[in-house]
C-alpha cells in the first residue's frame, strides 16, 4: 500500500551530489532549541521592560526613545530618516516594544515560528542600522548577532518537536487519517534496507535511476513538502483554521500578562533610574577669548551635573561639578551608539543609560564597555564674572 502511494505521486529528478536530502531544515531543530528558547525569552523580556519603564516614554530621560532616536540622527547610515521619525516617537516605541514580545512568545512557544523569525531578523536589523552600526570591532553590537541567530528559524521555523505548530500539525493529519508528520534522522542505508523500492542499486519509484538520498520517495514520505506542491490540501488548511485560533487564544493571553506585568511594575515603583541632580544650562551661549560661555557655574551644585549643547559640533555636552572650585565638561556622547550618557552621583560614575557603558567621572576614561572609548574631555575655566567657558 505504502509503495503504490509512493509510486502515485511525481518523483523528482536527481539534483545533484551536493543537493540536499528532502526535509533537511529539520535535521538540526533539537540542537537550535537552546537558542530558540533563548532568543523568545530575550525578545520577550525586552518588551516587557520598555513597557513597564516610564522612562522609555519620557522625552526628558535619557534612556527614552526619543533619545534614542535623537542619538540615531547623529551615527546612523539613515539619520535622515530616523529623524523624521522623532514626532511619532512613543508610538514607534510601543510598536517596538509590542513587536519584541509578540516575536519572543511566538518563539518560546513555536508558534508561527517562521514569521516569528522573519520579525525578529526585521527587527534586529532595523536596531543594527539605527543604533549599532557603528559598534567596533563590529562583533560588539549584539544587534548584527541577534540579527544572524534568527536565519536559522527562517529556515527551520518551530520544527516538529516541542513546539505547538508541531502540536497543530499532527491535530490536523490526524483528523485526516494522516500518518505523525514528526520527522527523526536515521542513516540513509537504514532507509535503504527498509525500501521496497530498491532494486540493487535501483529505485524503481525513480525510474531505475541510481538510488540516493536526493528525491528518494520514501524521505519525501507521504506529503511532498509545502514548496513543491501546486496547491493546498485539506490539512494545509485545517492547519492554517487550527493556528490562527490558537494563535488568537496565545494573543489574548499574552496581552492579559503584558498588562498585569506592565502594571505590577508600575505600581511597585521599580524603573530606570535617572540621573539626579541635573540641570540645563542656557542655550544663548557667545564666545570669548577665554571660550564659549556656556552659563552660571553657581547654577551647579557640588557633586551636581548640567548638561549644555557644543556649539562647535552640536553634540550634547555634561558638566560635572566636584568640588567648590573643579568643574569636569565631557562630550556626553557614548562611542557605542550614540546615546547620551548621565552622571549618576551616587556611584560616581558617568554612564549610558542605554547600553550600561561606565566611565570614570575624573577623566572620562572607559570602566566598562561595550563603548570601544572612553568620553572626549573638553577643556573649561570659570571666568571673572562667574560664567562657565569651555574650548
Amino acid at each position: 500500500m505504502m509503495n503504490n502511494q509512493l509510486n502515485r505521486q511525481p518523483r523528482p529528478t536527481s539534483r545533484g551530489r551536493w543537493a540536499l536530502p528532502p526535509r533537511s531544515w529539520a535535521l538540526s531543530e533539537i540542537a537550535l532549541l537552546p537558542l530558540r528558547l533563548f532568543l523568545g525569552f530575550t525578545f520577550t523580556f525586552a518588551g516587557l521592560q520598555k513597557l513597564a519603564n516610564p522612562n522609555f516614554f519620557n522625552a526628558a530621560s535619557t534612556s527614552s526613545i526619543q533619545a534614542q532616536l535623537i542619538a540615531a540622527t547623529r551615527v546612523s547610515p539613515i539619520g535622515s530618516l530616523v529623524g523624521h521619525l522623532l514626532q511619532f516617537a512613543t508610538p514607534l516605541g510601543v510598536i517596538i516594544a509590542l513587536g519584541e514580545i509578540a516575536i519572543g512568545v511566538g518563539t518560546l512557544l513555536g508558534l508561527w515560528g517562521r514569521i516569528a523569525a522573519v520579525g525578529g531578523v526585521a527587527l534586529s536589523f532595523g536596531l543594527f542600522l539605527t543604533v549599532t552600526f557603528h559598534a567596533a570591532p563590529y562583533y560588539t553590537g549584539a544587534d548584527l548577532i541577534y540579527f544572524v541567530a534568527w536565519i536559522p528559524f527562517i529556515i527551520s521555523g518551530s520544527g516538529t518537536h516541542f513546539s505547538l505548530d508541531a502540536w497543530i500539525s499532527r491535530r490536523a493529519a490526524a483528523t485526516h487519517g494522516r500518518s505523525d508528520l514528526s520527522l527523526v534522522a536515521i542513516p540513509f542505508v537504514e532507509v535503504q534496507a527498509r525500501c521496497g523500492n530498491l532494486r540493487g542499486t535501483q529505485c524503481s519509484a525513480r525510474g531505475k535511476a541510481p538510488c540516493s538520498e536526493n528525491g528518494c520517495p520514501v524521505l519525501v514520505g507521504e506529503v511532498a513538502p509545502i514548496t513543491t506542491r501546486r496547491s493546498l490540501d485539506s490539512v494545509d488548511r485545517r492547519t492554517v483554521v487550527v493556528g490562527a485560533t490558537v494563535a488568537s487564544l496565545v494573543a489574548g493571553g499574552t496581552a492579559l500578562l503584558t498588562g498585569a506585568t506592565v502594571g505590577i511594575s508600575r505600581a511597585m515603583g521599580k524603573v530606570t533610574p535617572a540621573p539626579s541632580s541635573t540641570v540645563t544650562l542656557p542655550t544663548t551661549q557667545h564666545t570669548t577669548s577665554a571660550g564659549t560661555n556656556i552659563g552660571k557655574a553657581s547654577s551647579i551644585a557640588v557633586g551636581g551635573s548640567a548638561s549644555f549643547t557644543i556649539p562647535s559640533s552640536g553634540d550634547p555636552g555634561i558638566v560635572i561639578r566636584t568640588s567648590d572650585t573643579e568643574y569636569l565638561v565631557y562630550d556626553a556622547v557614548c562611542s557605542h551608539a550614540g546615546c547620551t550618557v548621565g552622571y549618576y552621583p551616587a556611584n560616581n560614575l558617568i554612564v549610558c543609560p542605554c547600553h550600561g557603558s561606565e566611565f570614570q567621572v575624573s577623566d572620562g576614561s572607559l570602566l566598562t564597555g561595550p563603548a570601544p572609548t572612553g568620553l572626549q574631555k573638553l577643556k573649561v575655566s570659570v571666568g571673572s564674572d562667574g560664567n562657565l567657558y569651555v574650548s
